[in-house]
């Protein structure tokens, strides 16, 4: 063999050696990758379903102080003495002027639907101390049949507020301040006839519709519910109507209605001045028909309103989520509903959910002839959106949003709860400032059970930061009335801090 063959036989043999060593390599080194990428999934898996409440916050003020929240108890079945759960609406105003704001919650307490006539109406009168409250039963049992909603308004003019009530098992309930001895003595009541075996009121608003400083009570009746306890007794459209008080609350002949609109399942009547005119009009929801609807205040020697439908075009629900559930459909109900100018452009704005889990806005066009065109704002799938409020949470100067979600499996147990079921989430998304991109959710608290129906922003504790009042419901024993303590951090802490030691389950988010 020549020198030149035995020289190309050992580069030969080189170039196996080297090829031999670099695919080794590389196939260590891919085998490293791989295992590298599990542990990377594992470890978010991990974190992704470690329970939201126990996470460290992330949230931060514009000055990078970090977000976190304490819960505390106002009332419950154990601070209160009393059977208390279904907690749904809630109102605050001082209504003894002690300089102090007080909480009016309704509690259909009824965990499983089923046409009981019973309920409570309270009263936590508040102190300086956000964690004393007085508290007080203003109503029980039939007259607060499954109470849904309330409303503070002075409707008799004597300068103090009185209470209206609406009730799914069913009809209105009037209070009368009794300007003495307010939390000792029985306030003087009326359910106005006009209101009687109506079906199902599930919302109450006052508002001065004509601007003459008499106050109106405006409501929704859905009617698939009766005052015998029955249910599903809907046949056909319903009302949205507002109530004139002429002459005493108190008496029956004072009530007069005007029917507004009929819908089928109307769920909401919430007045706004959506055309900034001055005067007060109302948006109307309804389940049955998925459509919110816009009366406009044309009002000149009498009050009247005008009808326009609100045509929504575009959906914020991506569509690798509608083929992977053929069954997901888009439409709006407009239970609850906030009003705020997102894209600065001097209209209003309306902000609520679709499909029960999406958050959108819906773009006020230059003419109500044109579309509403949907705009994405955030999710909390699979967890259903129930209370929705705006405030500056962050002190950034802009409005964000809280939103309550509502559990959908049983209300007084969770042993077949899964993580993956619709729970009861706190979350609040932040304003980017910038219509064209959607919010950043911060989760605060995702427990088996709840039902968080309205929030108050308050700033409860005087130390400058938003804090919120609220109902939960469907969490029996747990129902009641709490509120969020807003805290601001140095350093990161743990995102939520309950208020008892056992309690529903905190969970992560959904594998």
């Amino acid at each position: 063999m020549d020198i030149l063959n035995i020289s190309s036989l050992r580069n030969f043999k080189v170039r196996i050696m080297l090829n031999f060593k670099f695919n080794t390599c590389l196939l260590l080194c891919l085998l490293c990758t791989a295992c590298q990428q599990k542990k990377i999934k594992a470890v978010d898996t991990i974190a992704k379903n470690t329970p939201i409440g126990l996470k460290k916050s992330t949230a931060q003020t514009p000055v990078g102080t970090f977000i976190s929240w304490k819960e505390h108890l106002i009332d419950d079945s154990k601070i209160g003495g009393i059977n208390l759960s279904g907690s749904d609406g809630l109102q605050m105003a001082d209504l003894d002027k002690d300089g102090f704001e007080d909480i009016v919650s309704v509690h259909e307490s009824d965990t499983e639907y089923d046409g009981a006539l019973v309920g409570y109406i309270r009263i936590a009168f508040g102190s300086s101390d956000p964690d004393q409250w007085e508290l007080v039963t203003l109503a029980s049992g039939k007259e607060a049949a499954a109470a849904e909603d309330i409303t503070l308004v002075d409707l008799n003019g004597d300068g103090y507020l009185d209470v209206v009530a609406a009730c799914e098992l069913a009809h209105l309930i009037y209070f009368q301040n009794p300007i003495k001895n307010i939390r000792t003595q029985s306030w003087k009541r009326l359910i106005p006839k006009t209101t009687q075996n109506r079906g199902s009121f599930i919302r109450v608003f006052s508002e001065d519709l004509y601007n003459d400083g008499k106050p109106e009570i405006i409501t929704a009746n859905k009617g698939d519910q009766a005052n015998d306890g029955s249910v599903a007794v809907n046949s056909g459209p319903k009302p949205i109507s507002y109530f004139e008080i002429i002459g005493s609350p108190l008496q029956n002949d004072s009530w007069k209605e005007t029917e507004l609109i009929q819908l089928n399942l109307p769920v909401n009547s919430q007045p706004v001045d959506i055309d900034q005119d001055g005067d007060m009009d109302i948006i109307a929801g309804s389940r049955g028909e998925f459509r919110i609807v816009l009366l406009e205040n044309i009002s000149t020697e009498k009050i009247a309103f005008k009808t326009h439908n609100i045509n929504v075009m575009g959906s914020s629900i991506p569509d690798a989520q509608k083929e992977k559930n053929p069954k997901l459909k888009s439409f709006i109900t407009g239970f609850n509903m906030v009003f705020l100018d997102v894209n600065k452009d001097e209209r209003l704005d309306i902000i609520l959910g679709e499909s029960f889990q999406y958050l959108i806005w819906l773009e006020q066009p230059e003419s109500w002839e044109e579309e509403w065109v949907v705009h994405p704002i955030g999710n909390t799938t699979p967890d259903w959106v129930v209370g929705i409020t705006l405030a500056d949470i962050n002190g950034d100067g802009h409005q964000d949003l809280i939103t309550g979600g509502y559990s959908r499996g049983p209300r007084n147990t969770e042993d077949s709860t899964t993580i993956n079921d619709a729970l009861g989430r706190i979350a609040w998304f932040e304003n980017p400032n910038d219509a064209t991109k959607p919010w950043q959710r911060h989760d605060i608290s995702r427990r088996k059970r709840g039902m968080f129906d309205q929030f108050e922003a308050k700033d409860l504790d005087r130390d400058g930061d938003i804090d919120f009042v609220s109902t939960r419901g469907n969490s029996a024993p747990y129902d009641g009335v709490l509120w969020l303590e807003q805290i601001r951090s140095d350093t990161p802490r743990q995102v939520f801090e309950k208020a008892r030691k056992v309690e529903s389950e905190e969970m992560g988010l959904p594998y």
